[in-house]
């Protein structure tokens, strides 16, 4: 099973800004909560896979496991919308990335780039998570990118879905192919 996992909350996801590689927050008093309850929902794994970013490093850290950092893991990059709250981005913007996927924010990435490199990074994944639990902590739209390729559906398919800070999706994998089994699963942050 390939167990992928949203990490936990910032104080910049809490502000509403749009949270991509430029910025590099740490987790906040509640993601750090988060983080620490994901640990029983994952506990079957044997490792861990994290995008470079200081937030999803540091979920990771938190689940007990061994840690390996993919660079293709990390979320998309908003180019210089970068920290640009949500509700400042203008309306026109929104329109015109969810009509073409092959549209970037200036200096940024597309979703169809960042679909490009997400699938490679779950096929290297593919042997492995038939035969046991792999654990990948990353962010939003790469979380995105990996049920589309699950489902073998194009990337504008993000625009169709919510990944909840510290949420799991889990991708079965039989006979070397994607199975979705369980997505945006927030059911053990209960107590958090």
């Amino acid at each position: 099973m390939l167990i992928v996992v949203r990490h936990g909350r910032t104080a910049a996801n809490a502000s509403g800004l749009l949270l991509g590689r430029r910025l590099d927050p740490p987790l906040d008093p509640l993601g750090e909560r988060q983080a620490d309850a994901l640990a029983p929902a994952v506990a079957s794994a044997r490792r861990v896979v994290a995008s470079p970013l200081l937030r999803a490093r540091q979920t990771a850290e938190r689940l007990g496991l061994p840690v390996s950092v993919d660079e293709r893991w990390a979320e998309i990059d908003y180019g210089r919308l970068d920290g640009t709250p949500m509700a400042e981005v203008p309306p026109e913007t929104w329109a015109r990335w969810r009509e073409d996927a092959d549209w970037a924010p200036e200096e940024g990435e597309s979703l169809r780039a960042l679909g490009a490199r997400i699938r490679p990074a779950c096929e290297d994944l593919l042997e492995e998570a038939e035969s046991h639990d792999v654990v990948v902590v990353s962010h939003v739209s790469p979380i995105k990118a990996a049920v589309a390729w699950a489902l073998g559906v194009g990337d504008e398919v993000a625009w169709r879905m919510f990944t909840a800070p510290a949420s799991v999706t889990r991708i079965a994998v039989r006979d070397g192919r994607p199975s979705l089994h369980g997505y945006n699963d927030t059911s053990h942050l209960s107590g958090a």
